[in-house]
């Protein structure tokens, strides 16, 4: 018995023999590679999480989110709220405008049209409440109430024009009362400009409160068909009032002149703000390839021009085509007519779609009024993509692409409109395939390199698992 006991002892501490090559030995591989990896866990979840953030950074916008954001201009040729956006929710019972289109226009109105020194005159002081206010018939009270404090209270003749007046010609009415009183107001404070700062600052409210005044009669003036009247009045203003050239007149100039089909005007005012140290927009690019693509497209083929090669005047227009679709690449669709316009917003996002949308909506009916223009534009408005070097953000003519002008437009342009996209170049799948072969080999020779010994066991195990499916197959 006693020998039996001790051969039970000793048969119990015996070493347990190492299982079989085979399924059993499987579970202790798997037993090791789960140590390794639990000692080296924090590590491969840190490349981990950079793996998900590199394949999610699309989804996720993080280049978006960490661009600076991008600056929005007034429009240049933006309609009048009243007489035209407010007619169109009355038709439609959509909104034209976004809030936060209204509220930057908003803050136009304050620093234009306010100064430090209006709480002296009450009128003003109620002015100064009214643009503030969101509610537009609010605004309008508003107005009233200072035209009862004050007769010759020129912003609120201002107010009404634009918010009020449902048509063009009773918009012209109040913009003409404003401008008689807002011009005894700049001349008054023309006389007392230097005695204090305060008075300089009301001159520069009072001079921005004519100029807009006589630049929206010039806008009547072309909506009702008197575009040379138009013509001189902006003319007037640029010579006036050079220092206020930001507000881009000029393109109101473009095109009235285009209407007029002046086009020799119109290459003397591109040769003056078409200039490497002016900044672009789409009506000043997309106007110059207008009129080199005016030049020959009467008589361009694509088939004759396979064949017998361009010549330099057609070269000169696709060119400007390029360069003008390199700007703004979102303007042709419109032009063309592949997408659908809507009214311009109050503000645009220069290279942007509200820009494009913009620009087309005053523009498209002189690319159509020349003959062949359009189709010279559908022939060659492409290959500017294959002429900007891989990636596109790098440019060729104009600085990289912001990428944060999805972002800003989708605040500009309403949410029934599908805002276009700056095209990107769609890669072949084999390329897509390579680059994912090799960045998981890079990463395989990263981990490798820095566990060897958890790869190796990485590596038994999956050539176990590879053995044991073979011979059940």
């Amino acid at each position: 018995m006693a020998d039996g006991g001790g051969g039970a002892a000793a048969a119990s501490t015996a070493p347990t023999p190492p299982p079989p090559e085979g399924r059993g030995s499987c579970a202790g591989w798997i037993q090791r590679l789960r140590a390794g990896l639990a000692g080296a866990g924090v590590s491969l979840w840190v490349v981990t999480g950079l793996g998900l953030l590199y394949a999610l950074r699309a989804p996720l916008r993080l280049c978006e989110n960490l661009a600076a954001e991008c600056k929005v201009w007034r429009n240049p040729l933006n309609l009048f709220r009243g007489a035209e956006y407010r007619r169109y929710t009355w038709v439609t019972g959509k909104e034209p405008l976004t809030y936060y289109d209204m509220n930057l226009s908003a803050q136009d109105h304050q620093t234009f049209f306010t100064c430090d020194t209006d709480s002296l005159r009450p009128s003003d002081t109620v002015m100064q409440k009214a643009w503030r206010e969101r509610n537009p018939p609010a605004r309008i009270k508003a107005a009233y109430q200072a035209l009862e404090l004050n007769n010759d209270c020129a912003t609120a003749y201002v107010l009404l024009a634009e918010e009020e007046a449902t048509t063009i010609v009773d918009a012209e009415k109040l913009f003409k009362q404003a401008l008689r009183a807002g011009e005894t107001i700049y001349r008054r404070s023309q006389q007392h400009q230097h005695q204090s700062p305060q008075h300089e600052a009301q001159l520069r409210r009072d001079t921005n409160v004519l100029v807009y005044i006589k630049r929206r009669l010039a806008m009547c003036a072309r909506k009702l068909g008197r575009i040379k009247e138009a013509v001189k009045i902006m003319r007037d203003l640029m010579k006036e009032f050079p220092p206020l050239s930001m507000l881009n007149i000029h393109e109101n100039l473009l095109e009235s002149l285009l209407e007029l089909q002046a086009y020799a005007d119109v290459q003397a005012v591109l040769a003056k703000y078409d200039d490497i140290s002016l900044p672009k927009s789409a009506a000043i690019c997309y106007t110059a390839a207008l009129l080199k693509t005016r030049t020959v497209s009467d008589r361009f083929s694509p088939e004759t021009a396979s064949r017998r090669g361009l010549s330099t005047a057609e070269i000169n227009a696709v060119e400007a085509i390029h360069r003008a679709v390199e700007f703004n690449p979102h303007v042709p669709k419109y032009l063309l007519e592949m997408k659908s316009l809507i009214l311009p917003p109050e503000h645009i996002l220069k290279r942007g779609d509200s820009e494009a949308v913009a620009y087309a909506f005053f523009h498209l009916q002189h690319w159509k009024r020349i003959e062949g223009a359009l189709n010279l534009l559908q022939c060659t408005w492409e290959g500017t993509f294959r002429m900007i070097p891989y990636p596109l953000e790098k440019g060729h003519l104009f600085y990289p692409y912001p990428s944060c002008t999805e972002t800003a437009d989708r605040e500009l342009l309403p949410t029934f409109h599908h805002v276009s996209v700056y095209p990107k170049k769609e890669l072949p799948f084999f390329i897509h395939f390579t680059a994912g072969l090799c960045s998981s080999t890079a990463m395989l020779a990263l981990l490798t390199h820095q566990f060897p010994e958890i790869m190796g066991v990485f590596a038994k195990a999956v050539s176990m698992v590879s053995r044991t499916c073979l011979e059940y197959l």
